[in-house]
């Protein structure tokens, strides 16, 4: 059974990362973390206690962290202390922030990805086939949405896709972003020649798919060597 430990668990993911994971055998919850001040310090959720103390990590196999660059960067500091396996699915990161995840890779085992969803990584795998297939008179364009509160813009995944293409045609690919009500995650990339235009769109139904990927990673990196990992290595 893996010990498993949760960021921002009175957050909208953290909170189903934890209730998932609750549900699955293969893990056994051992640390529900929140930020200092939160008012849910010390209360009940499932069998654990809400805790301040990231120095709780030291009772985890695997901690996954969907929060905020800030604490995710703390959170990398803890993980190489304690060599602890890391799930990291926050976005907005800085490059600086970035290259601390790389360094301390060398250390523990880390999962990176800006989007854990299934489709999502089978598209990353599919579009540079796809650019490269319909060539320079192609223009290629990304456009997101999500809601209305989500801080960086574009996407964590939207970027992922500008890099991908852009690696595989040698152009800048440019994202748009749209940021309304409570659209969970959209991404559409628009291929258009002169006499036709496809489009590729996922669309997340709910944020499920986000925390199923987040728990099969952290099923798969358990007890993997140091190193940094994508969901592509999860997959394959």
């Amino acid at each position: 059974m893996i010990k498993l430990g949760i960021a921002g668990v009175c957050g909208k993911m953290g909170r189903r990362i934890f209730e998932l994971a609750s549900s699955d055998k293969d893990f056994e919850l051992t640390l529900a973390l929140e930020k200092k001040g939160t008012p849910a310090i010390g209360k009940d959720i499932g069998k654990l206690k809400i805790s301040s103390s990231i120095d709780g990590l030291f009772l985890t196999d695997v901690f996954v962290d969907f929060t905020v660059p800030e604490a995710a960067e703390a959170t990398l500091d803890y993980v190489a202390k304690y060599r602890k396996a890391l799930v990291l699915g926050t976005t907005g990161l800085s490059d600086p922030q970035i290259r601390k995840i790389e360094e301390i890779s060398r250390v523990v085992p880390v999962v990176f990805s800006p989007n854990m969803a299934i489709g999502v990584n089978v598209l990353f795998e599919i579009l540079p086939q796809i650019a490269k297939k319909l060539g320079p008179d192609y223009s290629i364009e990304i456009v997101e949405a999500h809601h209305k509160t989500k801080k960086d813009a574009p996407s964590g995944t939207a970027k992922k896709m500008m890099e991908i293409l852009s690696e595989a045609t040698g152009r800048q690919i440019p994202a748009h972003a749209i940021r309304l009500g409570d659209i969970v995650g959209d991404h559409t990339i628009v291929f258009c020649g002169n006499s036709e235009r496809i489009e590729i769109k996922h669309q997340a139904h709910s944020r499920d798919l986000f925390v199923l990927g987040a728990l099969r990673a952290a099923k798969w990196i358990f007890g993997k060597p140091a190193g940094l990992y994508s969901m592509q290595d999860v997959l394959k």
